[in-house]
Formats: C-alpha cells, structure tokens, sequence
C-alpha cells in the first residue's frame, strides 16, 4: 500500500507539478547550438548539489512536526519550507531547472552535479525503498536531460548524442540504501547507476566506474577533465568500508586509480578538476573523512599541485570553504596496523549528521584553525608580499620568514576543497556559476560527445608504477615544502641530507611531485583554467512563497483545480527566481581570483580579532603607504613591527575562541561580529542569508 501510493505521488508529481505541456522543455531552433562543436567556449560553469526531491512533500503541511512536511498543519510553502529538515518539493525542482533552462544553460561549459538526489529516510510510514531511490534519482536525471539534452531525445540508449554539455555526476550518501553504506565494489549500486547515468558516464569509464562508482570527463578534449570521486569510500560513516590505508580496501584502490590518471594527465599537460559529494572537513569537533583517506588526499593534492584546479563538494549545505595543510601529514607512519584512534586523536567524529544545530559549533572551530595561520608582516597580506615594499632589511627578513611559512610566495603549503550550499533549502535554495580562465583557448570547444578519454585499465602498461627506490620519504618531502629559489639555501639543504638515511618508508606508491622547474599550476597562480571568481544565485524562497500566496488569495473566485491550473500557464512560477546573493569579487571578499593563495589570505583575515575593509588594505600602493606610515601610527588596537607576527598569533586565538563561548558566561552583545567584519560576512553567507544579524549575534557572540 506504500509502495502504491508512492508511485500514484510522484506519477503525479511528473504530471501535475511539472508542466504539463513537456515540450516546453525541448530546446527550440532559437536556442539550440547547431552543432555543438561551433559553440565556443563560455567560461563558466555550473557548480549543482543536495538536490533531495520528495515526492511526499504537502504544501501547507508542518515543517516542524516529527515527518517534516508531509503532514499536519503548517506552513510549509508552495515552493518548499525554508530554514527547516524539509525535503525538496517537485514544484521547487521544476521551476530550479526551468530557471536554469532560461538563464544559464546557453552560458555555460559544462554541469558539475555533486549528489544526493533522493530524500532522506526521515518518515517510517514512507520508509525509503531500493525502487523509490534509482526513481528518484531518474527522475533528476531527466530534468538534466530536459534543459541539457539536444533537441529530439527520445530517451534512447544513444548516450553520446543525447547532451549538449557534459554533465558530471557523483555518488550521495542518500543516493543508496541504506544511506551512506556503499560496499566494495562492483556492486548492486555500480550496476544500476551505469544505466541511470549512461548520458554521463563515457564508455571507456565504464568499466572503472562498475569497479567502484569513479570516473572522470574530458569536459574540454584534451584539455580539461573532471573527475568524479566516490568519497563514499572515504566517508567515515561508511562502515562497509575501512578507510584507505589497506590494498583490499576500496579507498586504496580508489587512489592508486586517482593516481595513475593524474599521472597520465600530466605527460598530457592537461588539468583535471576533482569533485565529490562529502568534503574532507576535519576540525576539533567533526572530521567526515577516515584519516587514512584524508592524509592521502592532502598529499595528492600536494603532489599534483600542477594537474589540479580545484576540488568541488557538497553535502554540507552551508557555504564555506576548508584549507588542507601539508604540515599536518604524518608520513612516514606504518600504515599496515596502524591504531587509528592514534592518527585520529582529537578529530574522531563518526556522526554524519550534519544538522542546523551542530554548524554554529563547526563554523567556530574552522575560524579558530584559521586563527593559527601565519600572519603576514605588518601592511602586508598573502596577497601583497613583495620585498620590493620593503624599506629596511629586518623588515626583509620578516617578509622571508613569511613566505617560508606558507610554502613560498604561492601559498603551496596549503591546498583547498570548496563546499556549495543545496538546492534543497535548508537555508534557501542555491546555485553557483564559477567562471575559470579561458586564455589561450580561442580555438577549443566543450566536449561536443562524451570523452573519449584514457581509462587506467587500458593504459596502466604505459605507466609503470612508482618503484620502491623512487617512493618518497618524509626527508625528501620536508626539503620540497620549504624549497626555495635562494641557491645558497638549497646547496646547504642537499649538504644536510647528504648522508642522512632515509626513514621507514609507506607502503604505497607515494605520487612524485611536479618538476621543480615546472612554474606553479592553476590552483595557486592565475593562468589557463584558475578559476576566477563565482556567482552565488539564491532563491528567496520566503518572498516567494508569500508571492504565491497572494496571488492564490486573487484566484479565489476560480475552483481548486483551476487554481492548480494557473501553474501550467505560469501564474505561479511567475513568482520564482534566482537573484545574485554574491559575487567573490566584490566587497567585503575583494577577491581578484580564487587561487589558494587568495582564500588562504581570506581565511587569516577571518581568523583575525579585528579586520576592517576600509582600514586593512591589499594593494602594494596602499601596502607600501601602510609600511612608510606605520611608525607614526600610534592605533592602540594594532600590534608594533617588531612584535606584529607574535602579536597577531596571540590576539586571534583568543578571539577564535569567543564563539566557542557563546552559551557559557558572560559576554557583550555583538563583540565578535562587530570586531570582524569579515568573519560577520562569512558567517551571513554561510547560511544564504537566512540568518539576521542579531540571531548570528546570540549564536556566535
């Protein structure tokens, strides 16, 4: 009986909430590309995730309640229930892609698509089914299809002539059941998603993509390729699996592949994006990644800092970002037998659930992490050292023991993973458009077909596997981190290690770095695909839904169903839209692009007791002014020259910890949000703005 009347639900839901004359959605001569080879390159692209469609949604039902919106009396809206555990209504789905349809599909390269398209398991008398999830998530693969497809797909096994623009999926942890165990592979999940997704996954992935649910695109041929992580195998919550240490494990696998395809894009000077769907958040309170897994993340990053562009995630629905730090590598450790709880000390926190009351407490032990990052000298920021502003040679020597600091003038001691707010609107409704850099790519197109790209089973022979002799050693890796330009330095480094004897090494192949001659990739220096800012588009779903409600109230002379009915003619829809909450360019972020080294810079700002915008400048002219005037600037609140690095350490760690207080003792009102502008913005996006200041104010104070 359930069964049956989820499926009359959702029949409805593909009948009624979408609109009913379905051609709508097949792209016009207008608007279609004759041939998707002509088009040129846009740009842009879009960064979708957590879409979590619930065909069990009622309007006018209690959010609140124990099954969030699907019954009692309440306000859940037309459009969905903001800032609550409600799931995402059909009606929200359809009018989020009819939306893209009109305003971003003819301006972007290509789709990322960062998972969890079913509902979560929270209502027993609907429990989820095996057959109510593959529906789920075919039912979001067909409104891809539907703004994304060329015009007549009939839905037929032709993949590689079905879309316009590659689109990139990835695995959920509600994408499965039971959520978030995904057992080795290949299994029953494999299987099924080589159907669902067989407009995405390229032929020659198929088979790596049955082992284990990965693969990757060329999104531009023989240019750059996304990769589609199972971080299910890396999730900590995934008790099929044990981390990734072990070769039987599926995470091991999973990165040796990892391995040799950034290796092969390497001889093939291309660059590869990696998204997935959990991110590797690691703080004091929560760490959603095994450790194993996170460690060798940290280190492939490292080691293809040349490949890499960047790393997409989702799951946590709030906007924010994480630094991986290449100082908190362990290597070398034994990984055979290694004691978990050992390497996890303070970060074990295998609860997955990552709700509304738990992200105040995350958000604090982020901004402490960042308050220990190293503070630039005085006048200056990550994003203005330059020892050309400096006018006196300790002065130098600060600014050098800086750059050591963070791993040269390119910040490559750090690397980063960026984390999109949902669609589903915990908070409200969200998308994002990232624009990269298409310099020297006049003569480049989007995959006009799916990749005909290098799988590792076909080509492994032509990449021998790092040998033993070459594995890399903590020695090694310590004298690559704090390399330098300086030769004096780096005849006295090979002087210290000449003799030394190398440590017990991992039991893995350890990736090798980029060329010391190579010059910085696009992650940390701006050049062909740094990505350059992003658009970060919201729904207002609270206007919204009281636009519909009047406009419902106007109707009221016409019948029920001719209500519904104004939905087909738009009468509704109307009333939705994605507006522009943010772009990273503009004030307070100022950013000139999203290089690691920009967000590092960011990060330490936020972590600061007091930033001021207008006060705190970036550029070198006014760095420059800020160094000849500091001598003379007598501001009780900043830190002297010579003491401004051990000083700023000192006072943002006791600010970091003020949030942290919030429900203990005494503390004046708006102290922290008032002292830090920025960590203010932050903390506003983070939610989508879904949070006024005085309730930031009681959370965060």
């Amino acid at each position: 009986m359930v069964w049956l009347l989820y499926s009359l639900l959702l029949l409805s839901a593909l009948t009624t909430a979408a609109p009913s004359d379905r051609s709508q959605y097949v792209l016009g001569p207008a608007n279609e590309s004759t041939a998707r080879t002509s088009r040129k390159l846009q740009g842009k692209f879009l960064h979708i995730t957590d879409i979590h469609p619930d065909p069990f949604y009622r309007e006018g039902s209690d959010p609140a309640g124990e099954h969030p919106c699907h019954r009692g009396e309440g306000n859940a809206g037309y459009f969905g229930a903001e800032k609550t555990q409600c799931d995402t209504p059909f009606t929200l789905i359809n009018a989020t892609f009819d939306w893209i349809k009109e305003n971003v599909r003819d301006d972007i390269d290509f789709v990322v698509w960062t998972g969890d398209s079913a509902r979560h398991d929270n209502d027993r008398k609907y429990p989820r089914t095996v057959q109510q999830v593959e529906q789920l998530n075919e039912f979001v693969v067909q409104k891809f299809l539907e703004v994304f497809g060329k015009n007549g797909h009939d839905g037929d096994h032709n993949s590689r002539n079905d879309l316009l623009i590659p689109i990139v999926p990835t695995f959920g942890n509600n994408d499965i059941l039971p959520h978030n165990i995904f057992p080795p592979g290949p299994n029953k999940w494999t299987k099924k998603f080589l159907t669902i997704w067989r407009n995405f996954v390229p032929e020659e992935q198929r088979h790596s993509f049955a082992r284990g649910g990965w693969f990757f695109t060329e999104v531009i041929p023989n240019k750059l390729a996304v990769f589609s992580l199972n971080t299910l195998y890396f999730f900590d919550s995934n008790s099929a699996v044990d981390g990734c240490s072990d070769p039987s494990e599926p995470g091991y696998e999973h990165f040796e592949w990892l391995r040799i395809q950034l290796e092969l894009l390497r001889k093939r000077n291309m660059k590869a994006i990696l998204t997935g769907h959990v991110p590797p958040a690691r703080t004091e309170g929560k760490s959603s990644w095994d450790e194993t897994c996170y460690q060798k993340y940290t280190l492939w990053l490292r080691q293809y800092r040349d490949v890499i562009v960047g790393n997409l995630y989702g799951h946590m629905n709030i906007d924010h970002f994480m630094l991986q730090d290449t100082r908190e590598l362990r290597f070398p450790f034994p990984i055979d037998g290694i004691d978990r709880t050992e390497i996890l000390d303070d970060f074990l926190d295998v609860n997955d659930d990552f709700h509304i009351s738990t992200k105040s407490d995350y958000l604090c032990d982020l901004r402490a992490t960042w308050s220990n990052l190293p503070a630039p000298p005085q006048g200056l920021s990550y994003m203005s050292s330059n020892n050309g502003t400096m006018k006196t040679q300790k002065k130098k020597q600060k600014l050098k023991k800086f750059l050591k600091g963070i791993g040269g003038p390119f910040a490559e001691r750090f690397s980063l993973s960026l984390v999109s707010p949902s669609v589903v609107p915990n908070f409200y409704p969200s998308l994002r458009i990232i624009e990269y850099n298409i310099t020297g790519l006049d003569h480049a197109h989007p995959a006009s077909l799916l990749t005909t790209s290098t799988d590792a089973e076909s080509n492994s022979e032509d990449l021998p596997h790092t040998s033993p002799e070459s594995w890399l050693h903590i020695d090694e890796f310590e004298e690559d981190l704090n390399s330098s330009t300086d030769p004096a330095i780096e005849k006295a480094k090979k002087k210290k290690h000449k003799h030394k004897k190398p440590k017990s090494k991992p039991n893995f192949p350890v990736p090798k770095p980029p060329s010391r001659s190579a010059p910085p990739g696009p992650a940390y220096s701006s050049q062909t695909f740094t990505f350059l800012s992003w658009t970060q588009l919201y729904a207002n779903l609270t206007e919204i839904n009281a636009a519909v409600q009047t406009e419902i109230s106007h109707q009221q002379s016409l019948a029920e169903s001719d209500i519904r009915g104004e939905l087909h003619k738009g009468r509704l829809r109307q009333h939705f839209k994605y507006e522009v909450e943010y772009t990273t360019g503009e004030e307070p972020y100022k950013m000139n692009d999203l290089t690691v080294r920009s967000w590092v810079d960011l990060a330490e700002k936020i972590g600061r007791t007091k930033f001021n915008p207008r006060r705190d400048f970036d550029s070198l002219a006014d760095s420059r002014q800020i160094i000849e005037t500091s001598e003379n600037d007598d501001e009780s609140d900043q830190c002297s020259d010579e003491e401004a690095y051990e000083c700023e350490l000192k006072v943002v760690d006791v600010e970091a910890q003020a949030c942290r207080r919030k429900k203990h003792g005494k503390k004046r009102k708006g102290q922290v949000l008032k002292q830090n502008e920025l960590w203010h913005m932050f903390l506003r996006r983070a939610y989508v703005g879904t949070k006024p200041d005085s309730e930031l104010e009681d959370e965060y104070g």
